[in-house]
């Protein structure tokens, strides 16, 4: 079982690798049987998935970003365990013009050295301003 602090740079690493759009390599970074929930109500990204459907989330999600990406910065982080709450801020501009800039509360359980399970809570009404509306 990791260290808190172990557990804190995973979360960490996952941000840094996240920012890259690199889809493979963010799956990478998830246990096998992980699932990531995205809070809200908004049809195409609200919900629970898989490590295969977050990776199809993702991947029609970075075409819209300019560089391909999402910048996802950690702000602060809090462990206890093998979970981590992590407060982060993200950027990006995409390619309509529009820039998306949101604030996240990320809950990480980690299993193996590895992610097991986030939450990702965000603003979901900026969410659905910038790729619906």
């Amino acid at each position: 079982m990791s260290t808190p602090e172990e557990n804190i740079d995973l979360a960490n690493n996952f941000a840094k690798i996240f920012s890259t759009g690199d889809v493979a390599q963010i799956l990478a970074t998830l246990h096998p049987e992980a699932s990531y929930w995205v809070s809200g109500g908004i049809d195409g990204m609200s919900g629970t998935y898989d490590r295969e459907g977050l990776g199809a989330l993702l991947g029609g999600v970075t075409s819209v970003y300019e560089n391909g990406a999402l910048e996802v910065t950690p702000t602060a982080a809090i462990a206890q365990g093998d979970k981590v709450a992590v407060e982060a801020t993200s950027y990006a501009k995409l390619k309509n013009g529009k820039v998306y800039r949101n604030q996240y509360h990320f809950l990480f359980e980690f299993r193996d050295g590895t992610i097991f399970s986030v939450k990702e809570y965000m603003d979901t009404k900026h969410a659905y301003d910038i790729f619906y509306a």
